[in-house]
C-alpha cells in the first residue's frame, strides 16, 4: 500500500545506498548525472527501492518509479517529497527535463512547459508565470533602434577574442545585449566572469550587461541520464536554449541580430552556432525570426584566441603569453591574489 512508503535523503557521499540506487535506476533505463547531489528515496520499512529522484542545483533529475507501483500516485507523492527538500535546500525556482510520455505526471505535480524538442525533451518549472516575468522585466531596459544586437558569453576568461566580438557588434548596432553565462566552474566563478566582461567593456557606451539568469542552460548541467546519444543530447541542449532566447528574450529587448564567434576548435559549441540558423533564423522562428551574425575568430600569433588556450598558459603560469591574449582588464583580475590562488588550487586538485 502507497501509505507503508518511507522516504529517506540520500547524500551522493553514501557509497553503500548510491549502489542501491544505481541499481534501481539501471533496472528503469536511468543513470545518474555528475552534478547529483542528494537522492529522496521511497521504500518499505525492509523492502526494495519503489521509487526515487534527485536534485543536483535548481534541476529535479532521475526520477523513477518501480512498475509495480506506477499509476498508484506514488508519482506524486515521491515529486511531493522532492520539492520540499528542495525548499528546504533554499532552491524554489525548480526545473525538470523529460520524455513527453511523463508531460501529465509532472503537469500534476505543479510543473509547467518551458519548451519542447520535438518527441524527444520537455523543459518545465514549477511555476506558470516566472519565465514571463522574467522577460517582463528585460522589457524595462531595452534600447529602442533599428539594429539591437544579442549574444551569450560564458568568458572563462574573458579573452581579447570575446571583447573583439563586442566591439564588432557595438560598432555595427546601435544597441547590444550581452547576457552571461550562469554557472559556477572550476576555472572561474560566474561573479568573477562578470566582472571581466564588465571591465573589458566599459569603453563601450552602446552595450548592456545583463547577469545570468535561469533561462540560459548550462551545458554542465544539462540532464544526459535518460538519453544515451551524445548528438541527440547536443541537439535538444541547442534547441531547448534558443527557443527560450527567441521566445522570451528577443521580443523582451528588440532584439535583431544574434552575434557570435566562429567556432574552428570545438565540434560541440560549433554544431550550436549552426543551431541558431535553424531555431533563431528560419523559417521556423516566426514572427521572432532574427539575423546571426557570425564573426570570424580573432587570431593572435596565427592562432584563434580562446579561452581554453588561456587555461592551459595559466596552468602553464607562462603569464606573459597570457597578457597578449587578454585584455589588460582581464589580466589584472587574473593576477589578483584570489582569483590566480583560486585558479591555481583548481589546477592542483
Amino acid at each position: 500500500m502507497l501509505d507503508e512508503v518511507f522516504f529517506s535523503r540520500v547524500p551522493i557521499t553514501n557509497r553503500y545506498k548510491m549502489g542501491k540506487i544505481q541499481t534501481f535506476l539501471t533496472r528503469n533505463g536511468l543513470d545518474i548525472d555528475d552534478d547529483v547531489e542528494y537522492f529522496v528515496v521511497g521504500k518499505h520499512v525492509s523492502g526494495p527501492i519503489l521509487a526515487c529522484g534527485a536534485i543536483a542545483g535548481k534541476v529535479l533529475k532521475s526520477v523513477a518509479i518501480d512498475k509495480t507501483h506506477r499509476g498508484s500516485g506514488l508519482s506524486l507523492t515521491l515529486m511531493t517529497e522532492l520539492t520540499n527538500f528542495a525548499y528546504e535546500l533554499g532552491r524554489y525556482n525548480l526545473f525538470l527535463f523529460t520524455k513527453p510520455q511523463n508531460f501529465n505526471l509532472f503537469r500534476q505535480s505543479g510543473f509547467f512547459p518551458l519548451a519542447q524538442v520535438d518527441d524527444a525533451m520537455v523543459l518545465m518549472e514549477n511555476s506558470p508565470n516566472r519565465f514571463q516575468s522574467y522577460c517582463q522585466q528585460l522589457k524595462l531596459m531595452k534600447v529602442a533602434g533599428d539594429r539591437i544586437g544579442g549574444m551569450i558569453m560564458n568568458a572563462n576568461p574573458f579573452t581579447l577574442g570575446h571583447q573583439y566580438l563586442v566591439e564588432k557588434a557595438c560598432a555595427e548596432c546601435d544597441w547590444v545585449h550581452l547576457f552571461v553565462v550562469r554557472e559556477e566552474g572550476k576555472d572561474f566563478s560566474y561573479l568573477e566572469r562578470l566582472s571581466m566582461i564588465r571591465a573589458g567593456t566599459q569603453h563601450l557606451k552602446n552595450v548592456t550587461v545583463h547577469p545570468g539568469s535561469d533561462y540560459m542552460i548550462s551545458r554542465a548541467t544539462f540532464p544526459t541520464y535518460f538519453i544515451k546519444d551524445q548528438k541527440k543530447i547536443n541537439y535538444c541542449h541547442a534547441a531547448l536554449d534558443l527557443q527560450l532566447f527567441r521566445d522570451g528574450i528577443v521580443p523582451a529587448l528588440g532584439i535583431t541580430h544574434r552575434y557570435v564567434g566562429t567556432e574552428p576548435l570545438c565540434p560541440v559549441t560549433n554544431h550550436y552556432n549552426e543551431s541558431m540558423h535553424y531555431w533563431l533564423a528560419s523559417a521556423v522562428s516566426r514572427p521572432n525570426r532574427i539575423d546571426i551574425i557570425e564573426v570570424p575568430r580573432k587570431a593572435i600569433g596565427g592562432e584563434p584566441v580562446s579561452a581554453s588556450r588561456v587555461r592551459r598558459l595559466l596552468s602553464q603560469q607562462h603569464y606573459e603569453q597570457v597578457a597578449k591574449l587578454v585584455p589588460t582588464t582581464t589580466y589584472q583580475i587574473l593576477l589578483s591574489d584570489d582569483v590566480l590562488c583560486n585558479r591555481l588550487k583548481s589546477v592542483a586538485a
